[in-house]
């Protein structure tokens, strides 16, 4: 019995410690600014088109049949980027836009396959961007994105040397903003890592560690029946 009394209060100062974690960030949840928090500040949407020459856009047909496609083709969406109409080929697509996905992106005009190199994504990260701050530097990303971490496609990560040091980030094969971090946003990221318990960076509350702790209080409320099944014996 000295064992099951052992193992039920190590582990109750263990899950109590974490029980304050979690209260913790839970009040700060509440108490925090929910617009900062997404990373948001200097975010505007994107121009739409400029006008699009219909008689010029190529037909789904040519563009299928243009050689350079060796992958076999899952959808076409007509998509804007800059101004600019272009076909967005999907050859593998997850069942979300974060997850894993194989795109080609072409010159709706011209048939030309586009690739979105560190100008193109410099100039996709400043139309979505309202502050004053200069681009600071350029790199593409692969994940695990330290601001996203959910995302699994290769990103281009924009940063801007403003008072927030804000990132814009783009997916580098369809030109898709996949979102702004700045330090608000960080800075509840790692309240949102401790509430979760995610230290292993996964993005996710479904961890190991957080289904071990589940295991941790399941034990705890055996052993805690059993030390009262016990003193109820005496």
């Amino acid at each position: 019995m000295s064992l099951v009394k052992s193992i039920h209060k190590w582990l109750s100062v263990l899950i109590g410690l974490q029980l304050l974690i979690w209260l913790g960030t839970g009040l700060f949840f509440n108490l925090m600014d929910h617009n900062k928090s997404r990373g948001n500040e200097y975010r505007v949407k994107s121009a739409g088109y400029s006008v699009i020459e219909h008689d010029r856009l190529l037909t789904l047909n040519t563009i299928l049949k243009q050689s350079e496609l060796k992958q076999p083709v899952n959808t076409i969406k007509l998509i804007e980027l800059l101004g600019k109409p272009y076909y967005l080929l999907n050859h593998y697509q997850g069942l979300y836009q974060h997850f894993y996905n194989e795109h080609t992106l072409v010159n709706a005009y011209t048939g030309e396959q586009v690739i979105i190199n560190e100008v193109m994504a410099q100039a996709l990260a400043h139309n979505s961007y309202s502050g004053n701050g200069e681009i600071r530097s350029t790199q593409k990303v692969s994940p695990p994105i330290v601001d996203f971490l959910k995302e699994k496609n290769t990103v281009w990560q924009v940063d801007f040397d403003d008072k927030l040091n804000t990132s814009v980030y783009v997916d580098a094969n369809s030109g898709r903003l996949v979102g702004h971090s700045n330090d608000d946003k960080r800075f509840a990221d790692f309240f949102f890592m401790l509430h979760f318990m995610d230290f292993g960076s996964t993005g996710s509350f479904n961890n190991w560690l957080i289904i071990l702790f589940a295991l941790f209080t399941l034990v705890f409320c055996l052993t805690g029946v059993i030390w009262v099944l016990e003193l109820l014996s005496k």
